[in-house]
């Protein structure tokens, strides 16, 4: 019998925090407050029987995203822990990948995704969304009325992705379906994550046989010399990461902007940058909210706990925001350096200028070209998917005024 030390606590016979929950979605504060109860480490359930600490305290996330001889990204020892049909494998299983790796290996596999999106030039991101834009107000704008979600920020983000990646417009709902099932970490998962792997294959394939102008190309181009096994992984990687994340960021900022009229107002009028409204989303209601999952590599005493090896320890953004969000902050504005839902230290986000300019241009494109977007519920009523890593809308409802992208209203896409 392993015995802790007298000052440490052992979660092992305690009930934990069900992430997994429908309630968790609806209510998120409520499980952050369970946890932050516990101390800096809480202990949760990711899903039924799969358990996780859970760190809600932002000196303790940093020593974790700091501290590699203790934490690894490894899940591999866990993975032998859980049920081969667990719905969270999807997200957590062990992938030759910039996320799953440490060390040489992480620095190789980072170095070729960096290089090859630094190749994307911001005015060539900006068409690309200017282009997504138009084809869009094309399907929703003389009907007066939209899903922000289904109708604009997950279709926008399918549409400019595959255009980065070399795939076709209509490829995008395959994309949609399939990440979104994997997502939830759900009955579906398991399905989610076929469908979303036969989707990259059949894209590396393409690009094997003819390469294109795109970043799949880039990568098996790449001097590293990653095998096609591993451009294949590295396109699983950032496709995803680029697009759940992304669609989550961009309506869940939308709704907050929507949610209060003057702050709207303030963007409309070009008073106050989108950004900042983006920026308080990252703060206080991150999209990815409980994917920072780390592994001690040993037996550790962490911040009053004990902490096992082969049980994944979560770095909670969306609690790190919450407790944030509670704090007083003498009227200033969060700025983009204050918080740590890009991560931080050898895995923190290496496209974050990327994704921001993706989002503040399709908000700006989208606010100018509908000036009166209107709110059909409260954002208290609004509801959110379910799954423990992401916070999420299932459907954001407004009306406006209609319009035909085709007009010469100012303001309209052209």
């Amino acid at each position: 019998m392993t015995t802790y030390p007298p000052d440490q606590r052992d979660f092992s016979r305690s009930a934990p925090v069900r992430l997994w929950e429908e309630g968790f979605a609806s209510d998120p504060r409520h499980y952050y407050g369970a946890l932050r109860a516990q101390g800096p480490v809480g202990w949760a359930e990711l899903a039924p029987g799969v358990p996780a600490y859970v760190v809600t305290d932002r000196r303790a996330a940093l020593d974790v995203l700091h501290d590699e001889e203790t934490f690894s990204h490894d899940p591999r020892a866990w993975e032998t822990t859980v049920p081969v049909d667990s719905p969270v494998l999807g997200m957590m299983r062990w992938r030759p990948n910039a996320l799953f790796s440490d060390g040489a290996a992480h620095v190789r596999y980072r170095t070729t995704l960096i290089d090859v999106f630094d190749l994307v030039e911001p005015h060539d991101l900006r068409g690309r969304v200017h282009r997504a834009v138009r084809l869009l107000a094309g399907r929703i704008g003389p009907r007066g009325e939209a899903d922000l979600v289904g109708d604009f920020a997950r279709p926008l983000l399918a549409l400019v992705l595959n255009d980065l990646f070399g795939l076709p417009d209509h490829e995008g709902d395959r994309l949609n379906d399939s990440l979104g099932k994997m997502m939830e970490g759900g009955a579906q998962a398991a399905e989610g994550e076929a469908q979303y792997a036969q989707y990259v294959l059949e894209l590396i394939d393409a690009k094997a046989r003819t390469p294109g102008d795109d970043l799949p190309s880039r990568l098996l181009d790449h001097p590293a010399r990653l095998t096609r096994e591993e451009v294949t992984w590295q396109v699983f990687l950032t496709l995803g990461a680029g697009y759940e994340p992304t669609a989550n960021l961009l309506s869940n900022t939308l709704s907050r902007i929507l949610g209060n009229p003057a702050y709207y107002s303030t963007l409309t009028s070009g008073a106050r940058p989108v950004l900042d409204a983006v920026v308080e989303v990252l703060h206080h209601e991150t999209p990815l909210a409980n994917y920072g999952i780390y592994y001690a590599r040993r037996p550790v005493s962490f911040h009053g706990v004990w902490l096992r090896d082969a049980v994944p320890v979560v770095v909670s953004y969306g609690a790190l925001g919450h407790f944030s969000e509670q704090e007083v902050t003498d009227g200033r504005h969060p700025n983009d350096a204050s918080h740590l839902s890009w991560g931080a230290g050898a895995h923190a986000c290496p496209v974050k200028q990327h994704t921001l300019l993706l989002v503040t241009e399709a908000i700006e494109q989208l606010t100018q070209w509908l000036p009166d977007l209107d709110p059909v519920l409260p954002r208290a009523r609004l509801s959110w998917r379910p799954g423990p890593f992401h916070r999420s809308l299932t459907a954001l409802p407004v009306r406006f005024s209609p319009r035909s992208p085709s007009s010469d209203q100012p303001g309209v896409p052209s």
